[in-house]
């Protein structure tokens, strides 16, 4: 059994409603891809995102660094432009 320290885990606990939340939003992406004219249609059959990276930032879910780098380069975008921490 592995034991990890809450301060790691990917979510953190809304004491008051007893909610997980994402602290990693993706809403700077879903504005950048609008600004650009880019859609996830593209992504998927130019670019070679898998459907399962944007289902998974659809769901808030972590995606990887090399991920980031890969939106970054196609949308012609910093980090700041695809995700945004929320504390």
């Amino acid at each position: 059994m592995t034991i990890v320290k809450k301060d790691f885990l990917p979510y953190a606990n809304n004491i008051e409603s007893g909610r997980w939340y994402a602290l990693i939003s993706y809403e700077p992406f879903w504005r950048t891809m609008k600004e650009r004219g880019v859609t996830t249609y593209a992504l998927i059959t130019r670019h070679n995102i898998s459907s399962a990276t944007i289902d998974r930032m659809k769901k808030g879910e972590g995606i990887t660094t090399a991920k980031l780098d890969d939106l970054c380069r196609i949308l012609q975008c910093t980090v700041s432009d695809i995700i945004e921490y929320i504390p």
